[in-house]
């Protein structure tokens, strides 16, 4: 059951970033970035008080009480996840397809991580009978599964878990003993959002769910790194058990020297307050990058391969398998040879579904719509500012050339 890496394969061990926006810096956050460019201290581990109250606020404002006591930041997601492991122990239980960076967390703790399959519906979130499986299993082999780690907005599959699947998933986890650790970057990337219902496991589950978000999701440049979690509130009767985990958690951050930098906290903060700007132009982003992975996924559709319809994020997850004799003729027969073959052909990065977690015989690929924005930053401008960003003729010759190339895989 345990997954490792295929041996002799390439690096299938770390995945690609995650999509970006290929928006340009807000003005507002470059000049508070520019006015702090002079401090030389960085934030204390888990964040300074001015950058906790404003992450309290913003799951405040999400209908998540919270404090700032409650909150930890830290440089990024990968550095918060790994710490957040390490405090709770144990092995981790994640769905299978799932983010690339996050099984090498495991990894690198030398944790032994197990995919549960997810649902028909969606991605990100496991099937709560296949949970409740796996769960046994590892204990019948002698294994300790402590974590059930998910993202009811998904990476890689673009999908948006219904809140029945949430919440059976969860209870199942809450059941068995398990702490859920709820990623939730991409919650503020939805494509529909009066059209999409999202319940994180926070709200069913308040005192057993650790939320993380990585500002890089919506709020601010993928390459300011900043990532909050959010602990459940104490009270006096579960003190102890809270306490120690967030300040395990600090302990882990402050022996890697994992803080956020000091001119990059003030922007930060500033975005988490979400003032017009920075939620105007968010919200904008994701409707155009809605509207390109829609394009997308119909271009995927009319060349015989199959893909969810995408809900949010900047991705789309296909998976090729109906054109796998078109793709053998091209002497591509696993995923990440299909990654090799689709990257040479948009000229963009096409991560294979090994990265994901799913089997290399599976022939399935996440693509980022940032591709089809334009070559130039003009074009991307462009793009964003556009009404209708299908009309124009440059996301329309890229959209082209991505359906050709799939219909040459027939």
């Amino acid at each position: 059951m345990r997954q490792t890496a295929p041996e002799g394969r390439g690096p299938v061990r770390y995945g690609p970033p995650a999509p970006d926006t290929g928006l340009p810096v807000l003005p507002g956050l470059a000049a508070l970035l520019a006015a702090a460019a002079a401090r030389t201290v960085s934030e204390p581990p888990g964040g300074g008080p001015v950058l906790r109250e404003a992450a309290a606020g913003y799951w405040w404002r999400r209908g998540l009480r919270t404090h700032p006591e409650d909150v930890v930041a830290a440089p990024g997601a990968p550095a918060l996840l790994l710490a957040l492991l390490a405090a709770h122990g144990g092995d981790l239980l994640l769905p299978r397809p799932c983010p690339a960076w996050w099984t090498p967390q495991a990894r690198l703790l030398g944790r032994p991580a197990y995919h549960v399959p997810t649902p028909a519906e969606c991605g990100g979130v496991p099937d709560p009978y296949a949970l409740l499986e796996t769960v046994r299993r590892v204990r019948a082999e002698g294994g300790d599964p402590r974590v059930l780690l998910l993202s009811v907005a998904d990476d890689p599959t673009a999908t948006v878990a219904p809140p029945e699947i949430v919440r059976e998933a969860c209870e199942a986890a809450v059941a068995e003993g398990l702490h859920v650790i709820s990623d939730e970057t991409w919650r503020d990337t939805l494509h529909a959002p009066h059209d999409t219902v999202l319940l994180g496991p926070t709200e069913m589950c308040p005192d057993d769910v650790t939320v993380l978000t990585d500002l890089g999701g919506a709020l601010t440049p993928t390459a300011w790194p900043c990532a909050v979690a959010r602990f459940p509130p104490t009270d006096p009767s579960r003190a102890d058990r809270w306490t120690d985990r967030r300040a395990r958690v600090l302990d882990v951050l402050t022996v890697l020297g994992a803080v956020v930098p000091g001119p990059v906290a003030p922007a930060a903060a500033h975005a988490l307050d979400e003032p017009e700007d920075v939620t105007v132009r968010a919200r904008y982003a994701a409707v155009v990058h809605g509207r390109l992975a829609e394009a997308a996924h119909r271009a995927v559709r009319a060349a015989g391969a199959l893909a969810r319809p995408p809900q949010a994020g900047r991705h789309l997850y296909a998976d090729l398998g109906p054109l796998r004799a078109g793709l053998a003729a091209r002497g591509v027969t696993d995923s990440l040879e299909l990654e090799s073959h689709l990257t040479a052909r948009l000229g963009a990065p096409v991560p294979g579904g090994h990265r994901f977690g799913d089997e290399l015989g599976a022939l399935r690929v996440r693509f980022g719509t940032v591709m089809f924005l334009g070559t130039t930053e003009e074009e991307r401008a462009e793009t964003l500012d556009a009404r209708d960003p299908l009309e124009l003729p440059h996301v329309a010759r890229k959209l082209a050339e991505f359906g050709g190339a799939l219909e040459e895989l027939r």
